[in-house]
């Protein structure tokens, strides 16, 4: 089979023929259809995210794919069925094991590109909503990084939950695709002033980041008090610095927020976050937007678009 491996920290990744993998305990074996990628998959190319596996390994961190083998002593999901799992690596590839109590069956209602890059995400955002900042309806979200791979979900999932939606992006094309997903009001991060234009829409009680950078402190400049700031990643490459005073006098809270830690030792939140997730996409609540489907053989260019920052929403490998 083809996988796209990471063979050495100082060589960018490649396609390489490897043998079948065979299930052990407690594993099934996939024909993969399809693999998200997120920013993740970049940190993890260069050997800098905090769960980086020794080399060689197959990036991939999310995949929808078709059950063709069982571990031992594994009794399911069975054979046959479509499932959507997050394995952490190893889904960019034609085949791949993945531990069977993390696999998800797919709903008919969803194909295999929305799946695989649902789960980190919708369940990012909407863990990190619900669970962390406690968002409230008729609350103020500020989104930034509006029309990116979490951004966006973000968007839909707040504007889900009842808030008004404040969406920051880069350019008039990536606004549209946040104002599609139920933005309520638009600020263009190139040409405005992200902490006056939110100041003039009544300052942000819960903020959304994934950027950092720049964003980060001109949103936190724009919150009101008792606002909590989430820490979702630094997408600029700059991790900013909180200065402690300002959340002191405005009772603002920071929270950090890691989707993936949640399976060392809270698994069942996020099983129990993807299933309310799952009934929301069901009844049409929630509309997934992937932008790019790339064959495997052009999982550089997959990873490339993400590095630039030119997708909107979910980039997919299609093995």
């Amino acid at each position: 089979m083809r996988a796209f491996q990471v063979t050495s920290f100082d060589q960018p990744a490649k396609i390489e023929e490897l043998p079948d993998p065979v299930p052990a305990a407690g594993e099934v074996l996939l024909n993969i259809a399809a693999c998200g990628l997120n920013f993740a998959d970049l940190l993890m190319a260069k050997g800098s995210y905090q769960d980086t596996p020794p080399p060689p390994f197959t990036l991939g961190m999310e995949v929808c794919g078709t059950v063709i083998a069982l571990g031992p002593d594994v009794d399911g999901p069975a054979i046959g069925t479509r499932v959507a799992v997050f394995g952490g690596q190893g889904g960019m590839a034609e085949k791949g094991v993945f531990p069977a109590a993390l696999c998800r069956p797919v709903p008919d209602t969803m194909d295999d590109a929305t799946a695989a890059g649902f789960m980190v995400a919708y369940g990012t955002s909407h863990l990190a909503l619900t669970r962390r900042a406690h968002l409230q309806k008729g609350e103020t979200l500020l989104v930034l990084g509006a029309a990116g791979g979490v951004g966006l979900t973000a968007v839909e999932v707040g504007k889900a939950m009842g808030a008004k939606v404040i969406a920051v992006a880069r350019g008039a094309d990536k606004l549209a695709i946040a104002k599609s997903a139920g933005a309520d009001f638009l600020i263009d991060s190139a040409t405005q002033d992200i902490k006056a234009e939110v100041k003039a829409l009544g300052g942000a009680d819960v903020v959304y980041d994934p950027v950092g950078g720049d964003p980060f402190k001109a949103a936190l400049g724009a919150c009101n008090r008792e606002a909590r700031v989430i820490v979702i990643g630094f997408a600029s490459g700059d991790v900013p610095q909180i200065p402690a005073n300002i959340i002191l006098v405005k009772n603002i809270t920071v929270i950090g927020f890691y989707w993936g830690g949640y399976l060392k030792f809270n698994a069942p939140a996020l099983t129990d976050s993807l299933a309310e997730l799952m009934a929301w996409h069901a009844q049409g609540r929630l509309r997934p937007h992937v932008s790019h489907q790339i064959p495997l053989a052009q999982a550089a260019d997959a990873l490339a678009l993400l590095r630039s920052r030119k997708s909107t929403g979910k980039v997919v490998v299609m093995p």
